[in-house]
């Protein structure tokens, strides 16, 4: 059986205050928790809790059945914010819901951040998951 390789991604990770950051986080052996409108309501919604939106500002996320993508700019350190994130989520559902680790791209300077929140809120589409991007309920970015 293959492990997660979570651990690894750490290997080289910083965090800088101000950067902006797309996180991509995994669910447990891939299970689509978030197939479920309570589920995925409540991973969309702990994007903006209190105890995340102290380590980070929420730019853009979709909820996918298996994971989230989730465009940020950090206050404080990058794995805190993920860590409140994941916590509160599989406290408000009830069981462990993450794979360990989780994957960053810090995005350069140059890096247009309204075409990467595009990208980001396109993957139900290109998954199959809707033909609208308006008919998937899982998404926001802050330039709408």
């Amino acid at each position: 059986m293959n492990k997660p390789h979570g651990h690894a991604l750490r290997n080289g990770r910083i965090s800088l205050p101000g950067h902006c950051y797309l996180v991509t986080i995994v669910t447990h052996n891939r299970h689509p928790w978030f197939l479920t409108y309570d589920h995925a309501a409540t991973a969309a919604r702990n994007l903006y809790h209190h105890t995340v939106l102290s380590s980070a500002e929420t730019l853009s996320f979709v909820v996918m059945p298996d994971h989230i993508h989730w465009l940020l700019q950090l206050h404080t350190n990058l794995s805190e914010a993920v860590r409140k994130y994941k916590t509160r989520v599989s406290w408000e559902i009830g069981t462990s819901v993450w794979q360990r680790g989780f994957h960053d791209h810090a995005l350069r300077q140059e890096e247009d951040l309204r075409r990467v929140a595009r990208y980001i809120v396109a993957n139900p589409l290109r998954a199959g998951l809707a033909k609208n991007i308006g008919d998937y309920p899982y998404w926001n970015a802050i330039w709408l």
